[in-house]
């Protein structure tokens, strides 16, 4: 790092930070979030849940171990920006196939180091979620201002980031077919299906339950994803009309969604929960699992007291609803990515309990 700064980062409370560009030498207007995992910031940037999002990386050394390709997560990464302590453009791993900065010019995307990233990850910790601009060191605090409150909120984020046609992801051996909504689904996701013995047909997040229907599907997978799930009517009323016709599972995205369509409410949380050590309580077992978690949107607990739900998980953090199950056996949805990537394992089952569904309802 040289002495004089390349790039900066203005929020929209006037608080500016400055540092060094890599990556894509761009501006760009986003959401700002820390996650504070050691590993993985090539999950993260390929994740599609983080869509229009920049990511302050708590780990004070990015960039160390490069990128592989055969490692993202999704084909084309669609997070606004990283924000990183320092990062090295030399990595030493046999696998990688490019450095994390090349990888970001490639799709567009912005990256500063040289950040104070504790201070910033303690201002969101205490004052919650904020837009910002990643902007040049020329770019005035009144004009940043500006134009971060001139750009509007991405409402289409799912759509953004969903498939545009259905496609296929076959195992050998299939014992179930199941069909999975992509909202910003990961190839963790399926990769744990496909080895469970399902044969996937993933379709676009506005599939109708007709369509869904028409192709007598064991399960239904709603993925993880990114923004407000207010946002998609079209797939809560989708979820709604399959209730208790399959056996459905929703992760992240997919658990708002299924509360939604149940008849609950959800909520923006002040910072989100976006890290891998999130610990949750198992209502059942009353066991502690400490799971990888990437939402804004929480469930309102209030409201789901008088629907036919039983509620399974809560934060240890803050005694958000994490996970429940419809008392007809039918619906099982978790709102941490029991996939993963990156993040600890402890919830893994909850791919078995699904199977365990499909085997006991049928179709």
């Amino acid at each position: 790092m040289g002495t004089k700064y390349t790039k900066k980062i203005i929020l929209e409370n006037g608080k500016e930070f400055y540092g060094y560009s890599f990556g894509a030498d761009i501006d760009a207007v986003c959401e700002l979030v820390f996650n504070t995992a050691v590993v993985g910031y090539q999950e993260i940037i390929t994740d599609p849940s983080y869509m229009g999002q920049a990511v302050v990386l708590t780990y004070p050394l990015i960039g160390n171990y490069g990128i592989t390709a055969e490692d993202n997560e999704t084909r084309t990464p669609t997070i606004a920006g990283i924000i990183a302590r320092e990062y090295n453009d030399l990595p030493s791993n046999f696998r990688y196939t490019r450095t994390l900065s090349e990888t970001l010019v490639e799709n567009n995307i912005v990256g500063i180091e040289g950040v104070d990233t504790r201070a910033l990850t303690r201002m969101l910790r205490d004052k919650g979620t904020i837009r910002c601009i990643i902007t040049s060191v020329d770019t005035t605090v009144e004009e940043g201002v500006r134009i971060i409150k001139e750009t509007p909120v991405i409402r289409d984020s799912v759509k953004r980031v969903s498939c545009k046609k259905r496609w296929y992801s076959r195992t050998a051996d299939f014992k179930y077919n199941v069909v999975a909504i992509d909202c910003g689904i990961k190839n963790r996701l399926i990769r744990i299906l496909n080895k469970m013995g399902c044969n996937l047909t993933i379709v676009p997040y506005d599939t109708t339950a007709e369509e869904i229907m028409a192709l007598r599907p064991d399960g239904v997978v709603i993925s993880d994803g990114p923004g407000n799930p207010e946002d998609v009517p079209e797939l809560i009323a989708t979820i709604k009309a399959l209730l208790g016709k399959l056996n459905i599972m929703g992760i992240g995205l997919g658990n708002q969604i299924i509360c939604l369509a149940l008849g609950g409410k959800t909520h923006k949380l002040k910072h989100g929960h976006i890290g891998i050590n999130h610990p949750v309580r198992n209502l059942v077992t009353g066991k502690i699992e400490i799971t990888s978690q990437n939402h804004s949107y929480g469930i309102d607990a209030e409201s789901l007291k008088d629907l036919p739900v039983e509620v399974l998980y809560t934060s240890i953090l803050d005694n958000t609803v994490e996970g429940l199950a419809t008392k007809d056996g039918k619906a099982l949805c978790v709102q941490f990515n029991a996939e993963g990537a990156p993040g600890p394992e402890d919830s893994g089952y909850i791919f078995d309990k699904f199977k365990e569904m499909m085997e006991k309802g049928g179709r």
